[in-house]
């Protein structure tokens, strides 16, 4: 989203989308093949941890210096995607928020930011790739069917995009919460219910007895 949004002209929104679909296409192929080369040479998985897989697989099939390349990619991207991420959440807190105004109140954002992410680290009992699973998840089913409806023109009104927001955030916690998403992603039932509020949102608001 901030990719298309940074554009300087519309008429770019063409070769941007080219250029986007084109890596996240071949980033994703390429995620598939290293998954599947790990299910061929690492045998025994039991135990094994595969969020090691890409590390492991590396140690296994290249020279000492294409391993050195390949972890600092590996922390390169971890850290480029904390950062922005700790930046984005302090930004929210003190510019939409507003605790405060000045450079103090940026920096005590940030570090109440990630001070909270560090403890998630140390004491979550799932692993990162679960916590991620379950922040998309909540970010998906929350603001997600939003961006739909406005992407498609639709404009429901500050209440009820308020509780599509929260129904659908409730809903996909709720679901993994009770263990549901083992039959089904928590991402399909959060997002339904979001759009069924936006359903009935439109429909109340198009009676004539509430107008």
């Amino acid at each position: 989203m901030v990719r298309f949004m940074a554009l300087d002209r519309v008429e770019n929104m063409g070769r941007t989308g080219v250029y986007y679909f084109s890596w996240s296409i071949f980033f994703l192929v390429t995620t598939l093949l290293v998954g599947l080369a790990t299910r061929l040479f690492i045998t025994e998985s039991g135990g094994f941890d595969a969020e090691l897989a890409l590390p492991t697989l590396a140690g296994l099939l290249l020279p000492g210096l294409a391993v050195g390349i390949i972890l600092g990619g590996i922390f390169a991207a971890t850290m480029s995607t904390t950062d922005s991420q700790i930046l984005s959440c302090s930004a929210v807190l003190s510019e939409d928020f507003n605790i405060g105004t000045g450079v103090w109140a940026k920096r005590l954002a940030t570090v109440a930011v990630t001070l909270s992410a560090l403890a998630i680290g140390l004491f979550a009992t799932a692993n990162v790739f679960t916590l991620v699973i379950y922040a998309w998840s909540a970010l998906g089913c929350s603001i997600g069917p939003l961006v739909i409806t406005h992407a498609l023109g639709a404009r429901p009104t500050e209440k009820t995009a308020l509780v599509m927001l929260f129904t659908g955030l409730a809903t996909a916690l709720s679901w993994r919460y009770f263990g549901f998403n083992a039959i089904v992603y928590e991402g399909l039932p959060g997002m339904a219910s979001s759009f069924m509020v936006f359903g009935l949102g439109q429909l109340i608001g198009h009676n004539p007895a509430h107008q």
